[in-house]
């Protein structure tokens, strides 16, 4: 796996993944950039949600749960000082389909976030995660 990443200008820069796809990145205006692309930092935050999202919908497929809508909400907390890491994470997963079993659920998302991602078992955070399931909310942890 790999990445090319090239400054455009300012605190602009584009990242050219080894899929091909290209990714613009630019600072907040306070910070140099313009506001052309997404922060760095965002892109961490929609990684854990992309990564643990693919395994998720394909553990319950496995499990034959028919799931017609997923959404990932993450919000992280950063520390107060340099290098402002991610110290805390909260995913709220959102799932919709017909008879879809609220505990299979729950396991879907451990297995994801306890083993199978390899995004959220890179950061240096504590995760934590609630879900639901048709619009009736559970908290996982």
């Amino acid at each position: 796996m790999e990445a090319k990443v090239s400054w455009k200008n300012k605190a602009c820069f584009e990242a050219e993944v080894g899929s091909g796809h290209k990714i613009l990145m630019d600072g907040a205006p306070e910070f140099g950039g313009e506001n052309k692309g997404a922060r760095p930092t965002e892109l961490v935050l929609s990684g854990l949600g992309g990564c643990s999202g693919i395994d998720i919908v394909n553990i319950l497929i496995k499990m034959r749960q028919e799931i017609t809508k997923f959404t990932a909400h993450i919000d992280g907390t950063r520390a107060e000082d340099h290098p402002k890491r991610f110290t805390r994470i909260h995913v709220h997963y959102e799932l919709e389909g017909p008879n879809i079993d609220p505990e299979k659920v729950k396991k879907a998302v451990q297995l994801s976030l306890e083993k199978y991602c390899s995004v959220a078992l890179s950061l240096n955070a504590e995760i934590t995660y609630s879900y639901e399931v048709n619009g009736i909310k559970y908290n996982a942890n």
